[in-house]
């Protein structure tokens, strides 16, 4: 009772917060006009002297609402985008070391700017992580121009670099990458002879886009880095061909007698059955007293659990793991003779990665690939130590406070809800529940038909690989044209995202259309696939194709009329006049 008057009185602690910092949004206002008047060459010279104040003794929150009005500037100079003041809130947030929630379509990438920028200046670099390469790739380009004016320098990390590319995108003020790439960088830092050869430069300020993925969804995933073992690989085969014999035993088994268990202790996510258990909560198989009997009948041992054995054991049960867990289109595909992890947070192709401990082997002899030879671990850590190296932490999402608890006893790190520049018009209709999976998908696809006839575009999104072809094998008997987009078909991507949003266009994706991908509504305009023809054969065409791609159309106007050309002006005007 005690609470509910306490909020009645002095609000809650999200609107307590954002009370807070409205004096400095004030403060950040009331520099606009002195901030237009700057020339160009003027902002990198700010920079410079917001340098030597912190060198002489200013802290970083001294020069914030400086800073944040020059950032604001900068973007509406460099790309015709202005922060809101909602934005500067989401900015200050991450300053201070905190979780930005903020909805999807804010502009968060935008809003990163901000602390990104006022945390560079101490010269010990930031790291921004995203989710994916393309993010990353796409992020650090989108907001270079901004931070180029501001005299910063910006480097990305893409997974093809070779240790000096990445060593100079590390010595830039600003380092766009994933959360894998940080990691594994880390631990190939840790693995170096010579000092010299490491290509970090320490861990002062991060910020984390879509936060709760990465700290909270993946913080026990290990990265892990490994070396070959010295190994005979036919024990695979021997071992996939014994656990065949007995998955056929197994269906023409007897039902098992249902187990006695106490009220209150029952296991509803565990498949009892005569040779083997199968727990689907936690991923694992385990072999009943039949089971053991069966399988040392089937290797020729006479005791499975001798400690001689102990190898064997393991590998059996990855084995049955890689017949009864793991899934084909769901936990991995088969391309070109080789066995591709799917990520099951991002629904992207794990190139490179592998299964560790002979499970990647036993999958390998499963599906009657190639065998490559086992590895054993040389170093290796969770995201949640990795990302504790910090000094400053922050993090941004759409959907951060129902983990708030988990970030607080986690990683000490509290969340800001910051409100939205506009009210919220979306509708969130409640779920309906259906008896089986076909009735489910049936009125999926009703629903996708009756959006088509109202010229609405539909985004679908499916929990793996195997059932984004499911529904689109259920949509084209009902000749329903339609893309999909999953790890199949990543090449596609950029293509199919940029159609997602035309009327009536349906697109059937996994959770890799999930994290940062921007839907336009009514499609992109075409006049950006114009722009990739204009051949930039004079400076004015490069800075009018800039401008056109930032939708500053005026600057565009003029640009155009300096392009000396008669073939490549024409050109231009005729893209200008479809833009």
């Amino acid at each position: 009772m005690f609470g509910k008057i306490v909020k009645l009185v002095v609000g809650t602690k999200h609107e307590r917060d954002i009370k807070r910092m409205l004096p400095l949004v004030e403060q950040i206002n009331s520099l606009e006009t002195e901030m237009q008047k700057l020339e160009l060459s003027d902002f990198a010279k700010k920079s410079d002297e917001y340098r030597k104040r912190i060198q002489d003794g200013e802290t970083l929150d001294d020069i914030l609402p400086e800073a944040f009005a020059l950032v604001r500037e900068a973007a509406w100079r460099s790309l015709g985008l202005r922060h809101f003041d909602v934005q500067l809130m989401g900015g200050m947030v991450l300053h201070g070391g905190r979780i930005a929630e903020m909805k999807t379509g804010e502009g968060k990438t935008l809003t990163s700017t901000l602390p990104v920028y006022l945390n560079a200046l101490s010269g010990k670099g930031v790291h921004v992580v995203t989710v994916n390469d393309y993010l990353a790739r796409r992020d650090a380009a989108w907001m270079k121009p901004v931070f180029e004016l501001l005299g910063v320098s910006v480097g990305v990390i893409q997974h093809e670099m070779n240790p000096e590319q990445r060593k100079g995108a590390y010595g830039s003020d600003i380092t766009y990458g994933t959360n894998n790439e940080f990691g594994f960088d880390f631990l190939r830092d840790n693995m170096v002879s010579e000092l010299e050869f490491r290509v970090q430069r320490g861990f002062n300020y991060a910020i984390v886009d879509e936060v709760d993925s990465i700290l909270i969804d993946e913080a026990r995933t290990p990265l892990i880095i490994s070396g070959p073992a010295d190994e005979n690989t036919d024990k695979y085969n021997r071992l996939d061909k014994a656990i065949r014999q007995l998955l056929r035993d197994e269906e023409k088994a007897p039902e098992p007698e249902p187990k006695e268990v106490e009220p209150g202790k029952e296991e509803p996510h565990v498949l009892f059955g005569w040779f083997f258990d199968i727990d689907e909560k936690s991923r694992n198989v385990l072999l009943t007293e039949d089971g053991v009997k069966r399988v040392e009948e089937l290797l020729g041992v006479e005791n499975l659990y001798a400690p001689e054995n102990v190898e064997l054991v393991a590998h059996t049960n990855q084995a049955l793991k890689a017949h009864l867990i793991f899934k084909d289109e769901v936990d991995y595909v088969v391309r070109e003779g080789e066995v591709i992890i799917v990520d099951e947070h991002t629904g992207r192709l794990m190139e490179g990665r592998r299964y560790s401990d002979g499970l990647h082997q036993a999958i390998e002899a499963k599906e009657g690939v190639t065998i490559k030879q086992e590895t054993q671990t040389l170093a290796s850590v969770t995201f949640q130590n990795f990302f504790r190296l910090y000094s400053k932490l922050s993090g941004m999402t759409g959907t951060a406070d129902t983990e708030a608890e988990e970030f607080r006893k986690i990683y000490g790190l509290e969340v800001v809800v910051v409100p939205t520049n506009e009210p919220v018009r979306r509708i969130d209709f409640p779920d309906r529940v259906y008896r089986t999976e076909i009735e489910k998908f049936e009125a999926i696809a009703k629903d996708i038909e009756l959006c088509r006839e109202n010229k609405q575009p539909v985004l679908v999104g499916t929990v793996s690989i195997e059932k984004s072809e499911l529904l689109s094998g259920l949509l084209r008997k009902y000749n329903i044209p339609h893309n999909v987009l999953n790890a199949k078909q990543h090449q596609k991507e950029a293509e199919i995202v940029e159609n997602a949003g035309k009327p009536g266009a349906v697109t059937v994706a996994t959770n890799m259309a999930g994290r940062g991908t921007d839907i336009v509504l009514g499609g992109a305009p075409l006049y950006l696939k114009d722009l990739e023809e204009l051949e930039e054969t004079e400076p004015a065409m490069e800075t009018f194709k800039e401008a056109l791609r930032k939708k500053q159309f005026d600057r565009a106007r003029e640009e155009a009329k300096k392009i000396t050309g008669s073939t490549a002006a024409k050109q231009a005007k005729e893209v200008l006049d479809r833009a």
